[in-house]
């Protein structure tokens, strides 16, 4: 029988976690300052922005890696995790408008193997490379007592925190999105860094009583590929190719980065105003496919959970959606128009699929 929210069953309740960070942010917004406030944006964008001169502004967020890390101790693969903390990072500073220009690093480790470390930072030196970002510091803190790594003594984490600067009269908020205008997709290579802990249940337990999967089999869902390779996939950087987007005569009224929640994040660039009809989706990778098929995640619930094949997506006006997609392909190949902006307020709909819902989550149509 299928559980209610598998993701859930795995481990992770979306729910909860959202009524977690409320809670959060509830305690959070009533900081007393002696001087004005420098935010310039409510919380609920990609990212913050600080107002620090005259229309300049600094933009930061952060994030990490998560239950990715995991796979990465098992198969003591540790060279490209810190592409996906970079890139789970300077993807969300974009969506503001930003340009990226530094991240520093967290690391906590169970034990400090100056070997291990050194791959690591192999991943964050290619990321900070993709992305034109320095990463100028960090922390290294030895925490035998918190960190318990799969196997031990071989643990960590990795998270990070990014900056970037916008000037303050060109912030992409989504504010000018209005039905009828484009909506963009640029492809994900694989999972990236979300939903990790279904992923795993499904692929490496026996979910169905069929046997699990290990790292080195080949499904042909996935083209040749092992499994461990298609879990082990960095996260696509859209840096360099938002920027020129930017930078070019191309309005671009609303960017969204495609992680946790899947579809529902395009809703944080409307809230209530409009909505989405995603009419043409990106083809979807295998891995999902496999994903699916071996634990019997219903349809919605894998386009709240995961990206679904669209790492990142972009908001232009009908009219030089052409123009957009062909300057983003030049570096992500792929990129097509996927959908229209809406006037169903505060929804999001994949009409082909029998999927829509709203920002409680995704549902079948």
């Amino acid at each position: 029988m299928t559980e209610p929210n598998q993701y859930a069953a795995a481990g992770v309740d979306t729910t909860q976690s959202d009524a977690g960070v409320g809670a959060l942010v509830d305690v959070l917004k009533t900081i007393r300052l002696d001087r004005s406030s420098a935010s310039v944006l409510p919380s609920g964008h990609y990212a913050s922005v600080l107002r620090v001169a005259p229309n300049l502004g600094v933009a930061l967020c952060t994030d990490g890696v998560g239950s990715k890390l995991v796979v990465a101790e098992q198969a003591d693969r540790l060279e490209t995790v810190g592409i996906d903390c970079i890139a789970m990072n300077v993807n969300d500073i974009v969506c503001v408008g930003a340009e990226p220009i530094a991240m520093v690093d967290y690391l906590a480790v169970e034990q400090a193997d100056a070997s291990a470390l050194a791959r690591i930072a192999q991943g964050l030196k290619t990321g900070a490379e993709d992305a034109n970002i320095e990463i100028p510091g960090g922390e290294l803190a030895v925490l035998p007592e918190l960190i318990r790594g799969h196997p031990s003594p071989h643990g960590f984490d990795l998270c990070g925190t990014a900056i970037g600067t916008v000037a303050l009269d060109q912030i992409v908020t989504g504010a000018d999105i209005k039905p009828g205008d484009a909506l963009i997709g640029v492809p994900s290579s694989g999972i990236h860094s979300n939903g990790y802990t279904l992923a795993r249940k499904a692929l490496l337990t026996d979910v169905r009583g069929d046997g699990a999967l290990t790292f080195d089999d080949t499904p042909a869902q996935l083209g040749g590929a092992s499994v461990v390779d298609a879990l082990l996939e960095p996260t696509v950087i859209y840096v360099k190719a938002v920027v020129e987007l930017l930078r070019s005569d191309v309005p671009v009224l609303g960017l969204a980065h495609i992680t946790g929640g899947g579809l529902t994040n395009l809703l944080r660039l409307v809230g209530t105003r409009a909505g989405f009809t995603i009419e043409q989706p990106l083809p979807v990778p295998g891995i999902f496919t496999l994903i699916q098929e071996r634990s019997d995640v219903p349809v919605h619930e894998m386009w709240e959970v995961f990206n679904m094949g669209c790492g990142f997506a972009v908001v232009v006006p009908q009219e030089r959606a052409d123009d957009a997609v062909a300057l983003l392909a030049e570096r992500h190949p792929g990129t097509a128009r996927i959908g229209t902006v809406s006037d169903a307020a505060g929804t999001v709909a994949v009409p082909s699929l029998g999927v829509t819902g709203d920002k409680d989550g995704l549902r079948a149509a």
